[in-house]
């Protein structure tokens, strides 16, 4: 096996992780949900988890580079230029869908959870949009929501479905799920940072493939037999 085809065979192993990982995290707040509510649509955490970053970006659309660089591993398909040269363009999809699965954790962490967010928790309350992700600037992406005491306005604390946390600092109450408020919270930020994270990684190992696809396609960096010498 060439370094072309050790690095695919790497990089489709990472791919596999990741993918596995992005669908699990985009998963989680759909079981909570479920299992909170006994219905799907009811009082979800987030909206942004209906678009299913992890799932459709990070998922299904790394699904046929990872399954063309895992074959790699046995010199099924990437042990030729025409075999790279697929890799490479297959890859393409990858860091598509890895980049909307970054793009749609970004305005999640951004935005926060519903509750947050609106008082009747309606999915209609918030909206991915290329036109709400440009106006995010890093001056804002503070993330106030999350390490603020509370992020519930005082109106809503006579809502008797929100527990409100008496805590002095975020610290006191960051590790705990003791009321909805916090639960959603935490949820929200650990589900869409990592997915953010899978995003990143997905990108890179995506690009990183491109590139050992085409430099084997032009520098014949494809496994020969060794001939004999009679």
């Amino acid at each position: 096996m060439t370094c072309c085809e050790g690095w695919t065979a790497c990089n489709g192993f990472s791919l596999l992780v990741l993918l596995l990982l992005g669908v699990i995290l985009n998963a989680i707040p759909l079981i909570v949900n479920l299992v909170e509510e006994d219905q799907i649509f009811k009082n979800p955490i987030s909206c942004f988890e209906w678009f299913f970053p992890g799932i459709i970006g990070a998922g299904l659309m790394v699904i046929p580079a990872t399954t063309m660089s895992l074959a790699a591993r046995k010199r099924a398909c990437c042990n030729n230029k025409t075999g790279l040269f697929l890799s490479s363009l297959l890859n393409v999809i990858t860091v598509t869908g890895a980049a909307y699965c970054l793009m749609v954790s970004v305005q999640a962490l951004a935005e926060g959870p519903l509750i947050c967010n609106s008082q009747d928790n309606s999915t209609s309350s918030c909206e991915f949009s290329f036109k709400n992700l440009t106006a995010i600037h890093p001056e804002s992406f503070d993330l106030q929501w999350f390490f603020n005491d509370s992020c519930v306005s005082p109106t809503d604390f006579n809502n008797p479905s929100i527990n409100n946390t008496t805590a002095s600092n975020w610290r006191t109450y960051s590790l705990h799920f003791n009321s909805i408020e916090n639960k959603h919270r935490i949820i929200h930020f650990s589900v869409f940072l990592g997915l953010l994270l899978v995003g990143i990684l997905e990108t890179l190992f995506g690009l990183s493939q491109i590139v050992i696809g085409f430099l084997g396609c032009l520098c014949g960096g494809v496994s020969k037999r060794r001939s004999r010498i009679v």
